[in-house]
């Protein structure tokens, strides 16, 4: 059907968006964007990553949002589809937040997730 665009796997807040370009502005490098993933590990089972990415992966899930742009892990898609990336200042700890409705659990400490992958888009 034409006309229909197909859902982004990640959005951005516009705290998250303005953070990210931010920390891109002050890097070292001229990267291309920052790659976002999953990875098993922690108490809950698995955990969040993000990186500078400097080159694209054939299947890297490519989201441009707010300006920044997002490459996502193939093997990361389906846990992260329909997830909502924030940037949260507190008086003691600062840091990026994954809200993600395909999240089970998480750990007391915050540093690890349960997460069930979501359902094909097709």
């Amino acid at each position: 059907m034409a006309g229909l665009e197909r859902p982004k796997v990640v959005t951005l807040t516009e705290m998250a968006a303005d953070r990210v370009k931010s920390i891109m502005s002050s890097a070292d490098n001229d990267y291309i964007g920052v790659r976002v993933g999953v990875k098993n590990g922690g108490c809950a089972g698995m955990s969040y990553t993000m990186e500078y990415a400097d080159t694209q992966d054939p299947l890297d899930e490519i989201v441009e949002d707010k300006g920044v742009k997002i490459l996502i892990e193939a093997k990361a898609v389906l846990f992260l589809l329909g997830t909502e990336m924030d940037y949260q200042e507190g008086k003691l700890s600062s840091g990026f937040v994954f809200n993600n409705p395909n999240q089970t659990d998480a750990c007391g400490c915050g540093e690890s997730v349960s997460i069930t992958p979501a359902k094909s888009l097709a």
